[in-house]
């Protein structure tokens, strides 16, 4: 049967050139007529077709149309529809920085010349490629997005945002896939280095700023996954292999159920996603793989019309994540325009219509959208892209980012910066390969990423040839030898190296000090586990505890640098070292920014956008009916029964301690806030307070400010207290201070009712409290709002289909 239409389609194609090299002034062109009106002059199955993404394979065209692909290792496009004026536009990964290959770009200038005939199309495209064969078109790593969460500076993140979509523009591309911006849920989601937080405001405000950063210039950005994509085990329930042969076929396993309250969702899954639709005014927004209470998202009208268009007035259109859902049809009525990458979709569609299943008028809105969209674009306004983005002004970005985004999370009696110090051990096989960031789509190719050895060596410090010796050796063979596909791509999924004592005994006579740097990694697809990975290894273990042991009996300090991708348990080791840097995954300028964070030519000003728990059993949804995986096999519900209770709401409101918590970050120098005043006492349509930061330290620096407010209780239960404001200072010297002025809304002030469909602030009494952390509080003061406010009422829209039994501190 696909055969049969790969044919038609071919035919009906030849038809269109034909058509076009007669006679292309009588059909209307895309950006000269109205879109309407090209809509109107588009058969069937062009409209069909142009809701057909197109994959890397170009199912639909025949061999010598591959010149349409002129971006290599791009995640998809557009279909193209020349006698309309119609041209294809292109989609790349990019949450960390943009993620194509780094060779065979053609330029637009090429593209709109290949178009003048068949002929020429082939023999320019083999003259453009035989011609840049030998270049090469890298990109810029920046932190991942859980790294850069924690900078909490808005302006540094739009500047990232910037990079990337001139990266973007630069090299022929329309739309950036990104930002991720899920919730870190639990700490064992596979895909949480690729999302900012936990807290949904910290999460819109920074995605915001990328999306804004991302799309000066004409790229547009594609927020993403909507929404509750928060786990990777059975987010997805076909066989890739089965693609393509008509209907694909479901397995055994089935996709993952999301059964999450109203108010859960609206309060904590879909909040940061509404500060970033109504802020940023993102180009393209991405369906998830998962099912919302029943329904897979690219199939929810509720989720896609009814909320993301209609309450928070989104105008653009809705990409399905790569093969995505399972009822075409559906998909088209929910609002979900564009089919990544469309293949078996055609022929349902098609049938959906003969079959009066599917009227044309909803094809004709999807079509519209993407059509508006393909007017904004730089390739539709036939933007020459150079192929030379300024590589060097980012990657300065790229050290900026990385710097600000580590946090100092331990430093006993002031161990660091080092002082004095020209001699150095560095233990770990993270210090000799550092992780710039996750797999799969996240990924960024880049032409090369400053190792922490790197950093010493150029920093003029003497390093162990033996260690390195050893644990060059260590990474080769695991590299050659390995049978695990997975480790052979990358080292970091392999255990540590086992180090005897006797070299470590040998290395503290030579060194003053000691740096091991523990690694971890993960990727789209799978999660993380408990044992060897959220808890470190046997050998990561003993290699801490042998070190210190050894470094300690000789009065020598030891410092541990994490090189992680996410959240990882560090009470049971924690106290057996002097310091401990948290890197992250900072991208190709991390190690740089490291060693100038342990030398002290830069001062920490990272903060934790995430709770670091002392166990996983303290994680709210750490029970595997909330977050199944092993050891269920094959879930089919995650039953979020914590509720509003994510992270720091939780810990907070039901008195369990943290190894870290939210907001949580060291520093050389102190800070000192003051002068907390309110414009008024009594709550009307918004309350200014403001007070002053004073760096009262030795060292200059950044202070992050964070503002807590606790709600009163009516009838409704509530967190402790919860974020509504943070900012950074500028760079403070010794006795400058910042005076930090923020506004309160009365949408920050309210709470999600269920029962009413309604966002209230409920009358009483509301604390203010400002601090460095969400436990660290300096100022207090209170305000009162004399009477409920109905801040806006909405429809009632996603019950779930499953009961759940949530989180009351009431009855704690």
């Amino acid at each position: 049967m696909l055969k049969k239409i790969k044919f038609c389609i071919v035919g009906f194609l030849s038809i269109i050139v034909q058509s076009k090299a007669q006679t292309n002034d009588s059909f209307p062109q895309l950006g000269k007529n109205s879109v309407k009106e090209v809509i109107n002059a588009m058969t069937v199955e062009e409209k069909v077709l142009i809701l057909m993404g197109l994959g890397k394979d170009n199912w639909e065209r025949p061999p010598k149309d591959n010149w349409s692909l002129f971006v290599a290792g791009i995640g998809g496009r557009t279909y193209a529809i020349p006698r309309l004026g119609i041209p294809s536009v292109i989609f790349a990964d990019g949450p960390a920085g943009l993620h194509i290959s780094p060779n065979q770009i053609v330029g637009a200038k090429a593209e709109m010349e290949m178009q003048a005939s068949e002929q020429k199309r082939t023999s320019e495209l083999d003259k453009t490629r035989k011609k840049i064969k030998s270049s090469y078109y890298y990109c810029t790593a920046f932190p991942t997005e859980t790294a850069i969460a924690s900078s909490w500076n808005v302006d540094l993140v739009e500047k990232v945002g910037k990079a990337m979509g001139k990266e973007s523009l630069e090299y022929g591309v329309d739309v950036i896939l990104a930002p991720a911006m899920n919730i870190q849920r639990n700490p064992l989601c596979g895909r949480n280095f690729e999302y900012y937080s936990e807290d949904p405001l910290l999460s819109g405000k920074l995605a915001s700023a990328l999306v804004k950063g991302i799309q000066l210039d004409g790229v547009g950005a594609c927020v993403k996954h909507f929404a509750a994509n928060n786990q990777e085990t059975n987010r997805h329930s076909f066989d890739p292999l089965e693609v393509g042969t008509g209907w694909h076929r479901l397995l055994d396993k089935p996709t993952i159920n999301a059964v999450i309250s109203q108010r859960a969702l609206r309060e904590i899954y879909l909040r940061g996603f509404e500060i970033v639709t109504k802020e940023a005014r993102p180009k393209s927004i991405m369906s998830s793989y998962n099912r919302l209470n029943g329904f897979y998202t690219s199939e929810s009208k509720e989720l896609l019309t009814n909320i993301l268009r209609d309450e928070w007035g989104y105008n653009s259109f809705v990409v399905t994540d790569w093969r995505a859902g399972i009822d075409v049809a559906a998909q088209v009525m929910a609002g979900n325009d564009l089919f990544m990458p469309g293949r078996y979709q055609y022929e349902e569609l098609i049938k959906a219509i003969k079959d009066r299943r599917l009227d044309l008028s909803s094809i004709d809105m999807n079509v519209e959208r993407i059509l508006n969209f393909i007017l904004t674009t730089p390739r539709f306004k036939r933007y020459e892209n150079s192929n030379k983005p300024n590589l060097s002004e980012h990657s300065k970005i790229a050290y900026q980012s990385a710097l600000e985004s580590i946090v100092l999370l331990k430093n006993k009696n002031s161990t660091l910066p080092l002082k004095k110090v020209k001699n150095v051990a560095l233990f770990g096989k993270t210090s000799y390969s550092f992780i710039t960031g996750g797999t799969g789509s996240g990924e960024v190719n880049y032409k090369h990423a400053v190792s922490i050895l790197e950093a010493f060596k150029t920093g003029g410090y003497k390093l162990s040839k033996v260690l390195e010796m050893k644990y060059m050796q260590f990474i080769d063979s695991v590299r050659n030898n390995s049978t695990d596909k997975k480790i052979k791509q990358s080292v970091d999924f392999h255990d540590e190296m086992s180090i005897s004592s006797e070299i470590i005994k040998d290395q503290e006579k030579n060194t003053e000090v000691a740096v091991i740097t523990i690694g971890r990694s993960s990727g789209e697809g799978f999660d993380r586990k408990v044992d060897n990975d959220f808890n470190l290894t046997r050998n990561e273990k003993e290699l801490i505890n042998k070190v210190s042991d050894i470094y300690h009996k000789a009065g020598k300090k030891v410092v541990v640098v994490l090189n992680i991708s996410g959240v990882i348990e560090m009470d049971s080791w924690r106290n057996s070292v002097d310091a401990i840097v948290l890197a992250w995954q900072t991208g190709q300028e991390g190690g740089n920014a490291v060693l100038n964070i342990l030398n002290g030519k830069e001062t920490p000003s990272g903060k934790l956008a995430v709770s670091f728990p002392i166990k996983y059993a303290d994680v709210p949804s750490s029970d595997p009916k909330m977050f199944p995986g092993i050891p269920i096999e094959n879930p089919v519900n995650a039953l979020y029964n914590e509720g509003v209770y994510v992270g720091y709401r939780y810990y907070n409101t039901f008195n369990i301690p943290t190894a870290y918590e939210f907001g949580f970050g060291m520093s050389y120098t102190q800070f000192e806030y003051s002068n907390l005043k309110l414009s008024d006492t009594i709550f009307k349509d918004k309350i200014r307070l403001s007070f002053t930061v004073k760096n009262i330290g030795k060292f200059s620096g950044k202070e992050i400010v964070q503002l807590y407010i606790s709600a009163p209780k009516s009838q409704l239960d509530k967190p402790t207290y919860e974020l509504k404001g943070f900012e950074k200072t500028v760079l403070l010297k010794p006795n400058e201070s910042q005076l930090i002025i923020i506004d309160i809304s009365p949408k920050l002030l309210s709470s999600f009712w269920s029962g009413k469909s309604a966002w209230i602030a409920d009358k009483g009494i509301y604390e203010v409290l400002v601090g460095s952390s969400s436990k660290s509080i300096d100022l207090r003061s209170s305000f009162n709002l004399n009477n409920d406010i109905m801040v806006e009422k909405v429809n009632n829209y996603l019950y779930p289909n499953y009961m759940l039994n949530e989180l009351n501190s009431s009855t704690n």
